[in-house]
């Protein structure tokens, strides 16, 4: 599934994105002609993953890539995540 904004409205990505055997979720711009496919519920999940990219860009180990190989910058990514969602789910009583 692709979720993106409108500006990613286009006939051609979406044909691209179903070749692919996905779904296009996008609101359609006020200027297409035909209706489309468009789940409210799902394009609300979009925020989360962009407040999570945000989130992750506050480390300075991620956010300038001092990992040299893959391996340790995932490793380093996974570690933040895990430390994001630490702090987002703790208990402040």
């Amino acid at each position: 599934m692709l979720l993106a904004d409108k500006g990613y409205d286009a006939n051609a990505l979406r044909e691209a994105v179903s070749e692919r055997g996905a779904w296009a979720n996008i609101p359609p711009k006020a200027n297409r002609k035909g209706p489309i496919c468009f789940s409210k519920f799902l394009y609300k999940a979009r925020n989360l993953v962009e407040r999570f990219f945000n989130k992750i860009k506050h480390f300075r180990r991620i956010a300038t890539r001092y990992d040299k190989t893959a391996e340790n910058f995932l490793a380093a990514l996974k570690l933040a995540a895990v430390r994001i969602g630490l702090r987002d789910n703790e208990s402040t009583t």
